[in-house]
């Protein structure tokens, strides 16, 4: 079992070394090239993992493979799109049988609609849903097997603070980020016997390609400045990409199950 390993058997006790080194691990970011799972890629590779670049064209972002391997770790572009699960099962495989193990899952890719809890569609329902929730559960499964066979593992769900608190005209994304917190819970409470720790982090608004387009009006962007209610300003990517490698560090051995709020605040008041 490699160092990195040890932060998923419950002790970090004999570890020689920083108890933040990822160094000996292997990880798996799904929707790794851009926002959040590009950061989250780079600050694993940074903390010493080899990385596994779940992607829907694999050589469409040779630059990412590059930014990776300048920490001295391997990256590996996987096609990957999440809502097919026979390709992101079989991602996951190709990443253990390359790297010889795989030791870190980071359910990033989601997304979500918004719209007035009254005019949801079935159609987009389920969309979000497969996107965000059954996706979630079925990649962790199919990783919490190879880690079960290998001594154990970490997994971090990007959930979202729309998971903790209502936000008016997304309900459907509330709702399934709601379930993966959840999921969470159960996943770590059922998986902890097999050395596998599951815990997510609950992001603001993120400053991202993807929330670009909802900040760039300044009267929405006064508002969620206003509700993040200690800090007052938007995030950055590192602020969560860090967490989540430490999640997955022998720092975090003894965390499990839990949700950690990268909200500035917002949840607290």
């Amino acid at each position: 079992m490699t160092d990195a390993s040890t932060a998923a058997t419950g002790t970090i006790d004999a570890l020689e070394g920083s108890p933040f080194s990822l160094a000996g691990s292997a990880a798996l970011v799904t929707g790794a090239t851009r926002g959040l799972g590009r950061a989250i890629a780079l600050e694993l590779a940074r903390a010493g993992a080899d990385v596994a670049i779940g992607m829907r064209n694999p050589g469409d972002d040779d630059d990412l493979v590059a930014e990776i391997e300048r920490f001295g770790v391997r990256a590996l572009p996987v096609r990957m799109d999440v809502l097919d699960l026979p390709e992101s099962r079989a991602a996951i495989s190709q990443a253990a049988a390359d790297f010889g193990h795989i030791d870190i899952l980071v359910n990033n890719a989601g997304g979500g609609i918004s719209e007035p809890a009254i005019d949801v569609s079935e159609e987009d329902f389920d969309a979000v849903w497969a996107l965000n929730t059954r996706s979630t559960f079925f990649l962790s499964q199919h990783a919490a097997r190879l880690m079960r066979a290998s001594g154990g593992g970490s997994i971090v769900n990007i959930a979202s603070q729309a998971g903790l608190v209502a936000l008016p005209g997304e309900a459907s994304y509330c709702i399934s980020k709601a379930a993966v917190v959840h999921m969470t819970r159960c996943l770590a409470v059922e998986w902890g016997e097999y050395g596998i720790r599951v815990n997510a982090v609950a992001p603001t608004f993120i400053e991202t390609d993807g929330t670009s387009e909802a900040l760039s009006d300044e009267a929405f962007k006064a508002d969620t400045i206003e509700r993040i209610a200690a800090l007052h300003r938007i995030g950055v990517p590192r602020e969560v990409s860090g967490a989540v490698a430490f999640l997955c560090s022998p720092a975090a051995s003894l965390i499990t199950g839990q949700t950690l709020p990268i909200d500035g605040g917002w949840t607290a008041r």
